[in-house]
């Protein structure tokens, strides 16, 4: 905090105006954008559940795999769909969500985690 305020006192008792103080805010703000945006991204697919960030866990890029119980069919779900198919089981999602559990059941349905596919900064 103070460290911030004697930034703030330097910059108002170096007779430059607003305007010019302003920009050069600007200019460092821009430079910020531009180192974060040229970093490379590298995909990464976390198979332990445990190891899945919680706010990732129900979202597009989780991979679930769904057994129909009465058509012995198997077909691939996202999270979004897994916890749709939750539905107002509250038990059940916190489990999933410490990591506790792997695999649901639903009335037709057994329902397992695969992976989640994530996107890291180096």
């Amino acid at each position: 905090m103070k460290n911030n305020r004697n930034i703030i006192e330097d910059a108002l008792l170096s007779g430059k105006s607003i305007d010019e103080l302003i920009k050069i805010k600007m200019k460092e703000e821009i430079k910020d954008a531009f180192k974060k945006v040229s970093t490379k991204f590298e995909r990464k697919k976390i198979h332990n559940l445990k190891l899945v960030p919680k706010n990732e866990i129900f979202g597009k890029n989780t991979v679930f795999k769904k057994f129909n119980k009465q058509n012995n069919t198997i077909s691939y779900i996202n999270g979004i769909q897994a916890e749709a198919l939750i539905g107002l089981d509250n038990l059940t999602r916190e489990k999933l969500l410490r990591g506790d559990i792997e695999v649901f059941s639903t009335d037709n349905a057994f329902v397992k985690f695969e992976y989640c596919e994530t996107i890291i900064r180096s």
